[in-house]
């Protein structure tokens, strides 16, 4: 049974509840400060962060570099809109195209923004480059994506909690089965402009695709003059022990989609990123965001991909992630976990429903603290800061142990 929480987390807890629409089920916890892979609640106690803000928080919480770049740019300028230029949105754009290995930047907000516009980007070079009839612009999509919650996203969605209630839905979008080349390759007609796919699908449990899969769809997709569009939002900057998580299979996409991380869990920051010939389909006026590519943003994300260049955390994740993995198998061998899956510091765990449901193991752990985020029934997702200490991870997975032991 979930322990009682304390008076002053109660009444934060009824507070927010009472004036705040219930579209969350949040832990009863109450954060109040966070350093590192560590937060602390109203009460003083603290907590292992293993969720890092479903990969928002990749570089830790408060993270020095970023706190100071976002410190210098707010005394100077945090909004122009683009309507003007402003001084950090060319090193922004250059860089973050040189870390990708591509041409251009069409920087937004949020995931689901980037989503969005990566949609709108595919069926206009649909459009005017491939030569699609109007109106007959068809993407591919896998079963049991998370691409976001905005109604055209919600509309090529396979799950009834994020879809139901929502139609009329917006057409031009056929789901396949993720990992299914065969099924991809039968669904491409004349009429596909892309093929809108998540490297590992985070909130589905970390689901890996089969080896070769996206080396496939890379081969696919260029065959029939389809771009290959990959969701590196939760996967990329990082999280799977490399810069991107395509890079396991040495694949480059035509677009990738990119988003929290890039904000460093200080502000928001998206982008889409890809050719000159895919995103030079724009012309002013058809596509924008009054805050996307904002100076604060540009200052923050700058700082993020000068950390990224230096190669540190993607080993840090590797290194560590080879050792969250081999913990975790031991735990899946002796029976409590039913099956472990993931890349670097980023695992989907799934709980022999007889020791609890996902939620429940969840609580337990947050009473031992420690914080992590179930999914589906069973299944427990962990994905800390990369910045964790392998001290402080064992502590972590220890808790997870003595919370199995005992249920």
């Amino acid at each position: 049974m979930t322990a009682t929480p304390p008076a002053s987390t109660e009444r934060s807890i009824a507070a927010a509840e009472a004036h705040s629409a219930h579209n969350y089920h949040p832990l009863p916890v109450v954060v109040a400060s966070a350093q590192g892979a560590w937060m602390t609640d109203v009460e003083g106690r603290r907590y292992l962060d293993m969720l890092a803000g479903y990969s928002a928080l990749n570089f830790g919480h408060g993270n020095s570099r970023l706190i100071n770049a976002a410190k210098a740019q707010l005394d100077r300028v945090t909004l122009t809109s683009r309507a003007f230029h402003h001084d950090r949105f060319a090193r922004f754009c250059s860089e973050l195209a040189a870390l990708c290995g591509k041409e251009m930047v069409l920087p937004m907000n949020t995931g689901a923004e980037a989503v969005e516009t990566a949609v709108k980007t595919a069926r206009k070079w649909g459009y005017r480059v491939k030569g699609v009839p109007d109106g007959k612009a068809k993407i591919i999509v896998a079963d049991n994506n998370f691409h976001g919650r905005t109604t055209t996203i919600v509309s090529f969605s396979t799950d009834p909690e994020a879809r139901a209630d929502y139609g009329p839905y917006t057409p031009g979008f056929e789901i396949v089965p993720y990992g299914d080349l065969a099924a991809l390759e039968a669904a491409i007609d004349e009429h596909t402009v892309a093929v809108l796919l998540e490297p590992i699908q985070g909130e589905a449990g970390v689901l890996v695709p089969p080896p070769g899969y996206l080396a496939g769809v890379r081969r696919l997709t260029a065959e029939r003059n389809v771009l290959f569009i990959a969701d590196e939002i939760q996967s990329g900057l990082g999280r799977t022990g490399r810069t991107f998580a395509c890079e396991h299979e040495d694949v480059v996409p035509d677009v990738y989609v990119l988003g929290k991380a890039l904000g460093g869990g200080v502000v928001p920051v998206s982008a889409v990123v890809a050719s000159r010939e895919v995103l030079g389909v724009f012309r002013p006026g058809e596509h924008g965001s009054t805050f996307g590519g904002n100076p604060l943003a540009c200052a923050v994300a700058l700082e993020v991909i000068a950390i990224l260049r230096s190669g540190e955390f993607q080993e840090r994740a590797a290194e560590l992630g080879e050792h969250l993995h081999r913990e975790l198998g031991l735990l899946a061998t002796a029976g409590a976990v039913r099956a472990v899956r993931g890349r670097g510091l980023w695992a989907g765990v799934d709980i022999d429903p007889g020791l609890g449901t996902g939620r429940e193991i969840s609580e337990r752990l947050m009473e031992r603290g420690v914080l992590v985020k179930d999914t589906h029934g069973s299944t427990i997702r962990i994905a800390p800061p990369l910045v964790i200490s392998k001290e402080d991870l064992d502590w972590g997975l220890s808790q997870l142990r003595a919370v199995l032991a005992s249920s």
